[in-house]
């Protein structure tokens, strides 16, 4: 594998396609493990044809954003406002908080890397924070990923909306990013009794509803910080079919409650499969599980040539991000791979 070709699948995860030029002689189908996306997505219903073929109806969007808010909760005061998943919102953030030429933000970091590259684009300065900074610290704005990718890392509800009022009241503003708060839902501020002024969470359909190719997330404003929101995400944020997908969804009780309980198994049964080949658990969510390799072995070359794409980070060469397999195959494909390697384990060998 080319240094260029390493450097790719350390960058985002789920690049399948660059895994399979990067190694065309490993088995197929490809297990991508990289991504903290539920493999088992929720069933799609049939949709009638008029769904694709208009513009979303008014009545629809409302209806999308009312089973959110039941979902996920919404504080009194509170508005819910569909996006085109959460990535647009994340690269919108900057530009709808702050007077972005120059200003200061904080991001707690590791975390995910599209917030850094977002305030970057838009002319801020980026500070990696190890944690919450003071109130009076010299930032304009607070980037925190709660529970964190892909540590795990979380801050409790309480705390965090108590730090929030006093940010935001010293006329900061803070983006809580929950995009894996669906196993977590006691972390999240949506179920507090209001959000402050200035305060913005993001939430996301892909990753626990596993259907990230709806491309559907949601950003959650005090009603008086909707307006600039309203006006770039514009009248069609979502699309009639991601609508109908989510509105069902996400007023799937019965389904929520069964996936959290397979979820928090399939993540014990993960690192028990990960642990004799070398690779200590360090975090994670019941989504995916953060490692380390003891040996300090480039796994992501060793898992790729076995067909398994998993997430490496330049920042972290010895921790890997893992999620889970979807089926027995893949998981039979994941617990040969560990195999090998726990019988090999101060060299890269062939896993094929």
């Amino acid at each position: 594998m080319t240094s260029a070709a390493a450097a790719a699948l350390r960058i985002h995860g789920g690049r399948v396609d660059l895994a399979a030029q990067a190694y065309p002689q490993a088995p197929l189908p490809w297990i991508d493990l990289s991504t903290g996306i539920n493999p088992t997505a929720y069933p799609i219903p049939p949709l009638p044809a008029d769904t694709f073929a208009r513009l979303p109806l008014a009545a629809e969007l409302d209806e999308l954003c009312a089973a959110a808010a039941e979902a996920y909760g919404l504080p009194q005061g509170a508005l819910m406002l569909p996006t085109p998943g959460s990535e647009i919102a994340i690269r919108l953030a900057p530009r709808v908080l702050t007077d972005t030429r120059g200003a200061q933000a904080g991001i707690l970091a590791p975390t995910y890397s599209s917030h850094a590259a977002a305030w970057r684009a838009a002319g801020a300065q980026v500070h990696e924070l190890g944690a919450l900074p003071d109130v009076d610290a010299a930032l304009d704005a607070l980037v925190i990923v709660n529970p964190n990718n892909p540590d795990g890392r979380a801050v409790g509800a309480g705390p965090l909306l108590a730090f929030a009022e006093r940010w935001c009241a010293a006329g900061k503003r803070l983006v809580v990013d929950e995009a894996f708060a669906d196993v977590r839902p006691e972390l999240s501020l949506l179920r507090g009794p209001a959000l402050p002024r200035g305060l913005v969470v993001l939430r996301s359909l892909g990753k626990f509803f596993g259907l990230a190719g709806v491309r559907l997330g949601f950003v959650a404003v005090n009603a008086n910080d909707a307006p600039p929101w309203r006006d770039l995400l514009g009248d069609w944020a979502a699309s009639g079919p991601a609508c109908a997908i989510a509105t069902r969804a996400l007023r799937d009780d019965a389904w929520i409650t069964a996936m959290r309980r397979r979820l928090a198994a399939d993540r014990r049964r993960l690192d028990a499969t990960l642990a004799p080949a070398g690779l200590t658990a360090c975090g994670g969510t019941d989504l995916f599980g953060l490692y380390e390799d003891q040996y300090g072995r480039d796994l992501v070359d060793a898992f790729g040539r076995a067909g398994v794409l998993i997430r490496g980070f330049t920042h972290s060469p010895n921790r890997y991000r893992f999620g889970l397999p979807g089926d027995a195959a893949a998981w039979k494909r994941l617990e040969r791979v560990c195999a090998t390697l726990a019988t090999a384990k101060t060299a890269n060998t062939a896993l094929v």
